[in-house]
């Protein structure tokens, strides 16, 4: 349907012709080289660059076309250049982990298969709570700070979360990331094309290499140039775009204080740790727009405690439509999961949690009583609030 994408529609010719693209080296003046298609800058020796504003903005714009219209990725060698805070912050990242194990078992991942890994949400958080001094230390880096610019501007939101690969972990299966990549085929085929194209300039991925990760303990698999390929949220489920993706796919090896930051709509995928010994620990940095916020602050659980007597009664009397609540829910109600505290608010049979609309909607066409919505609604609402469990 014109100005609306659906995988059925989606052409692999056409996916091989974009990522079948090689990186022109006149795009990256700064690279030192693009080895598999994949611009690697070193940040030692663009350390003037960095500190010199105008210099910088050369190298940021150089950054945003390659997450743009470029390869989608690039590396960053020698980012973060204190590693003794890199080791702190594993060290202290490796307690949260036991401790959040021995507590409810750990956080699960989105991608992977359970077991595969140890995940932990809001990273960014519980590391300032546990050692700010640390925190100030690890996140003290110009090039991260640059790259995150280059792509969202300032005033950007950063957050964080953990990934620890075991011996032997799983892969992921092959995914865009964030906003739309969260949430499910018929989701995502509601919205429009123009917001197909928008999704991925609101946020940015990044990593943190907190050990020396080679190729056999599985860095992120990579399709440079997918995420131009507009309707990839359409197409990445399909079995033909992931087989494509497992043929074609290119890795590389990262060392310890290295990053990498790619378009969240480039197709990717963590990979397989076939070692015996290497324990494979990124940071996973998820940063967001600044720009992607209301303008004013709603008490919206408020207004679904008022409205839900009116919504019960006309659906019970049969005045409201299934399609009348919708568009009435659609005002008043939050309906996208997110932000939210993953530890107490995980995904339930999908991506995302469970958002306030769909849990109105829910026990409106169910018959609950408003006693019963009322601690529903507070519930969901503790739940997503930011502190530690």
């Amino acid at each position: 349907m014109y100005g609306y994408y659906s995988a059925d529609a989606c052409d692999l010719s056409e996916f091989k012709a974009i990522t079948g693209r090689t990186v022109d080296p006149t795009d990256i003046p700064n690279a030192t080289g693009a080895p598999k298609n994949v611009p690697v800058y070193d940040c030692v020796a663009l350390g003037d660059m960095l500190r010199a504003p105008e210099q910088r903005r050369f190298l940021m714009a150089e950054w945003a076309e390659i997450l743009h219209r470029g390869a989608g990725v690039f590396v960053l060698k020698s980012a973060c250049t204190n590693l003794a805070a890199i080791d702190e912050a594993t060290a202290i990242f490796n307690k949260i982990i036991a401790a959040e194990k021995a507590k409810s078992g750990g956080g699960a991942d989105h991608f992977a298969a359970a077991g595969s890994n140890d995940r932990i949400w809001n990273a960014l958080q519980k590391l300032c709570e546990a050692a700010p001094d640390v925190f100030a230390d690890y996140h003290a880096s110009p090039a991260v700070d640059a790259a995150c610019e280059a792509w969202l501007g300032p005033n950007y939101q950063m957050t964080a979360q953990v990934n620890l690969v075991h011996p032997g972990g799983q892969p992921q299966q092959a995914h865009r990331d964030y906003h739309l990549g969260f949430q499910t085929a018929e989701i995502s085929a509601t919205y429009p094309a123009h917001v197909h194209d928008l999704s991925p300039l609101m946020t940015l991925q990044g990593g943190i290499a907190h050990v020396d990760v080679t190729i056999e303990s599985g860095p992120t698999k990579l399709l440079p140039f997918s995420q131009t390929y507009r309707p990839g949220y359409a197409a990445w489920r399909r079995d033909d775009f992931r087989a494509h993706f497992e043929e074609a796919h290119v890795q590389l090896p990262l060392a310890k204080g290295d990053a990498i930051f790619f378009s969240p709509a480039l197709f990717h995928a963590a990979g397989a740790n076939t070692t015996s010994d290497v324990q494979r620990m990124v940071n996973l940095l998820q940063i967001s727009s600044t720009f992607g916020r209301a303008m004013e602050t709603i008490d919206r659980t408020g207004m679904c405690k008022a409205l839900f007597p009116v919504l019960s009664r006309g659906w019970q009397t049969g005045e409201l439509t299934e399609t009348d609540l919708d568009v009435v829910l659609s005002a008043a109600a939050e309906g996208y999961s997110f932000p939210t505290n993953l530890d107490r608010d995980p995904p339930v049979g999908g991506l995302a949690p469970k958002t306030q609309k769909a849990l109105m909607k829910q026990a409106i066409m169910a018959g609950t009583s408003f006693d019963a919505v009322s601690a529903d609604l507070d519930a969901q609402d503790r739940a997503k609030l930011a502190s530690s469990p």
